[in-house]
């Protein structure tokens, strides 16, 4: 079986799913794009955990972890069968990688995770199961995680990080859709770029310090967290590239990765 890669997408809003847009027209043609996998592991900035878990629901429900938005988004849902047993594998993964982990029986698919799927394979007929980030642990301790999972690549597993490269919530209401990214947020994310693309381990890492605006670009750091797993996962010396680039309301943006 070829080695399929880890990608990272920006999620945005849950209205992704409805609404056209350069990002749901994107992420429309990306499973076709990377084939259909055996099964697929979804890291979401929308579930944390003191330490990391996977979910290993025979059937996952569609989690509208969301309030206020239209009553279509509530009547979606995404059937996919759950991965009990890719749940299982990551966790002695990670266990033998040093990193204590555990199953959640009962654990859904947020709109992280359901939403991108939605569009990228819409049959809703892969196995999926969902990781979660640990915020407390910082950068370092999800690019572990990543490289812990990366055998999984090579047995037909597709992960998928998502998440966000610019997300500033407290500044979404100060735009319009269509507004042009202000300095402070397109100069992080030109760094970001330049630090995914070269595979600068130790930049992303402390990314904090060394980019331009980061902590006004990201006051929490759960939507960034998903990259890092997803670059972690990557094959040393393997050159990733970005697959989409876009911004929403001007703060949000809404690039993707690939990681080979």
């Amino acid at each position: 079986m070829n080695r399929l890669p880890a990608l990272f997408v920006s999620h945005g809003a849950p209205t992704l799913a409805l609404e056209p847009g350069p990002t749901r027209g994107f992420l429309a043609q990306l499973g076709a794009a990377i084939g259909r996998p055996r099964a697929i592991l979804s890291i979401s900035a929308h579930w944390e955990t003191a330490a990391p878990a996977v979910g290993a629901a025979l059937q996952p429900e569609t989690i509208h972890d969301f309030y206020g938005f239209p009553e279509a988004l509530y009547a979606m849902r995404y059937p996919a069968p759950g991965a009990p047993e890719l749940a299982n594998q990551a966790v002695q993964l990670l266990a033998a990688a040093g990193l204590a982990a555990a199953d959640e029986a009962d654990r859904g698919l947020d709109h992280g995770a359901w939403v991108p799927l939605m569009l990228m394979y819409p049959e809703a007929d892969i196995p999926v199961t969902q990781l979660a980030v640990q915020s407390h642990l910082g950068p370092a301790h999800h690019w572990r995680v990543g490289e812990a999972l990366r055998p999984l690549r090579d047995e037909g597993v597709l992960i998928i990080g998502s998440g966000s490269v610019t997300h500033n919530l407290r500044e979404f209401g100060r735009h319009r859709y269509d507004s042009p990214p202000p300095p402070w947020v397109s100069e992080f994310n030109d760094w970001l770029h330049t630090a995914v693309a070269s595979s600068d381990r130790e930049a992303l890492i402390d990314y904090r310090t060394r980019a331009p605006q980061a902590v006004r670009n990201h006051p929490t750091e759960e939507h960034l967290l998903p990259l890092l797993v997803a670059a972690g996962a990557a094959t040393p010396g393997s050159r990733p590239q970005r697959l989409h680039a876009a911004y929403t309301y001007g703060v949000i943006g809404m690039d993707a990765y690939r990681f080979d």
